[in-house]
């Protein structure tokens, strides 16, 4: 036993010398605050000459001590800054807890006055990193920068511009945060402390393409954090979209979005989604009903991501955009020498290609009866016969159609098959005008501009709270695809260096509502219509009649500016 003690007083011999050897000051305390140990630096900087403090309440030592109060608390206090008599520490103050409680707590402190002998370095290293700042912000690159744990610490304009997140989004969060679709390369060279390049990513609300560089940082052989590159190669993928508007808005395409990319807190709205979720790993056919521009493809989109068949094709078309007697030929396909004019070999149909997966039939009220008579057979056997074949071929498909059009009163006018809208109409959603969301108008304008940033190469931050309560007294006859439209206007009307849009952004309809409330409002409506088609007159007249060119500078799509021609009797 003696020999035990022995040893034990040796060991505490040890750490009393290794403990005195420090520069820090180290106090330690027992579960009732009484001093076990001051070491030697701790004296000195707290003035106490005598060596002989143990057994004393700490706070009978040190006036002003804390160290009772992190036993009582049982939390830690890191880096507090503490005036004892004429001097003035930084201490961290820890309890010492295991499985049967608290033991105590320890302080570890310094001189200040040592701390602030490095002020003039620390002055440098913000001016080195101000220098660094102006680097950065000056390149044409997106650029982010990232800590050891893979939190974002610094990026530039063209960051915010290429991801559509404002540098409050971003910075302090794990390098996931602007990801789309994708594994945060920060995080891998965070991981494996090795440079990668040329890794493939989906960024921003736009779920831009990229590739991203990445190389890590290192000061004194530690490794600190990671720079990353952005480029971007969107304009690649966009050949694809201009073959898409070429095609009249055919599609045969993977569904690009989820329930997640659906903006709705509203009850009507929440409703809808949770039928959408219901149905979504069903194969029931689904009618979703809305007016234009209420986001039924969005809906459709994310029934097909949410079902069995995501893997498997999703294939989209728009019954109105196609010429009279094209539709059919295009979803049962044909065989060569079918009609004048068939393509040698023959043409496989979208219903066969959908096959395994999701057919979309947007605007399903303009089929023709001829084409609705074919397809009510298709829904009742899923066989499909090609033109000009004799052929039966079974397939797999789950159809959804959206229309904007009341389909009953088409039934009862003869113009819409009674069966095929009993067959149409066995899971109905109906999604709600944005007149009757009001709540969801501001996190969609959020939404909208995070994304017109990326398109336009914009960094707009927010909204003044007059535009918004301006914007939400509107009754939104286009619904979101029409609010797109105006704030993407808003944007193009302000100055690049802009951050905010507010009421002098706005088109000028809307600021003469403001100006004249009640001798505008009934015909609100009827002048944002006049607006509009005003405006599409005369970028169709800029562009010498070139559709295609109109609709890129008005920021919108192909698609949507021939309904707009259509509805406003355009030729």
């Amino acid at each position: 036993m003696d020999l035990k003690n022995a040893m034990i007083d040796s060991k505490y011999e040890y750490y009393e010398q290794v403990l005195d050897s420090m520069i820090e000051g180290v106090i330690i305390v027992d579960a009732q605050s009484e001093v076990i140990f001051i070491n030697k630096a701790a004296r000195q900087i707290l003035n106490l000459k005598d060596k002989c403090y143990n057994g004393k309440k700490v706070f009978d030592v040190i006036p002003n001590t804390r160290l009772h109060k992190v036993v009582e608390n049982k939390k830690a206090e890191i880096d507090k800054i503490q005036n004892v008599g004429n001097v003035k520490i930084m201490t961290s103050r820890v309890p010492l807890i295991d499985e049967n409680g608290v033991k105590g707590a320890f302080a570890v402190f310094r001189d200040i006055t040592e701390i602030q002998g490095m002020a003039e370095e620390v002055t440098d290293l913000k001016r080195v990193r101000l220098m660094l700042e102006k680097i950065i912000e000056s390149t044409d690159d997106a650029i982010s920068v990232a800590d050891s744990q893979g939190n974002l610490v610094m990026v530039n304009k063209e960051y915010t511009k290429l991801t559509g997140f404002n540098k409050e989004d971003v910075i302090g969060k794990p390098a996931t945060i602007d990801i789309a679709e994708g594994e945060s390369v920060h995080i891998m060279v965070a991981k494996e402390r090795k440079p990668i390049f040329g890794h493939r990513l989906k960024v921003g609300p736009m779920k831009k393409d990229v590739i991203v560089d990445v190389t890590p940082l290192f000061m004194d052989d530690k490794f600190v954090g990671s720079v990353g590159v952005i480029h971007d190669v969107s304009k690649i993928i966009s050949l694809s979209r201009e073959l898409e508007e070429a095609n009249m808005v055919i599609r045969h395409l993977s569904a690009r979005y989820t329930f997640d990319d659906i903006i709705g807190n509203g009850k009507a709205m929440q409703i809808a989604i949770m039928q959408a979720k219901k149905v979504a790993p069903t194969r029931a056919t689904v009618l979703l009903r809305g007016e234009s521009g209420t986001g039924k493809e969005l809906f459709a989109h994310a029934i097909h991501n949410a079902s069995d068949r995501k893997n498997s094709a999703f294939v989209s078309v728009n019954c109105a955009a196609l010429p009279e007697g094209i539709l059919e030929s295009e979803l049962f396909g044909y065989e060569e020498g079918a009609f004048t004019g068939a393509r040698k070999g023959g043409k496989t149909g979208l219903l066969e290609a959908s096959d395994g997966g999701t057919l979309f039939l947007d605007e399903i009220g303009k089929m023709e009866l001829k084409v609705q008579s074919r397809f009510l057979r298709f829904i009742q056997e899923m066989e499909i016969t090609k033109l000009g074949s004799t052929k039966l071929k079974h397939l797999d498909v789950r159809v959804i159609a959206a229309t904007n059009i009341n389909l009953e009163d088409m039934v009862k006018n003869e113009t819409f098959i009674p069966d095929l809208y009993y067959r149409l109409n066995v899971v109905p959603i109906y999604i709600p005008p944005l007149r009757e969301r009001i709540e969801d108008i501001e996190p969609l304008v959020k939404y909208i501009i995070r994304k017109l940033n990326q398109e336009y190469g914009r960094s707009v931050e927010r909204i003044s709270k007059d535009a918004l309560n301006l914007i939400e007294k509107i009754s939104w006859p286009g619904n979101v695809r029409e609010l797109e439209n105006f704030i993407a206007r808003a944007m193009i009307n302000m100055n690049i260096s802009e951050k905010e849009i507010t009421v002098s952004s706005l088109p000028y309809y809307v600021q003469l509502h403001k100006k004249n409330t009640n001798g505008i409002k009934h015909d609100l409506k009827k002048s944002l219509a006049d607006y509009e088609k005003e405006l599409i007159e005369e970028a169709l007249k800029a562009n010498d009649e070139n559709r295609k060119k109109t609709a890129q500078s008005l920021g919108i799509s192909l698609r949507t500016l021939f309904y707009k021609m259509r509805n406003y009797r355009i030729k």
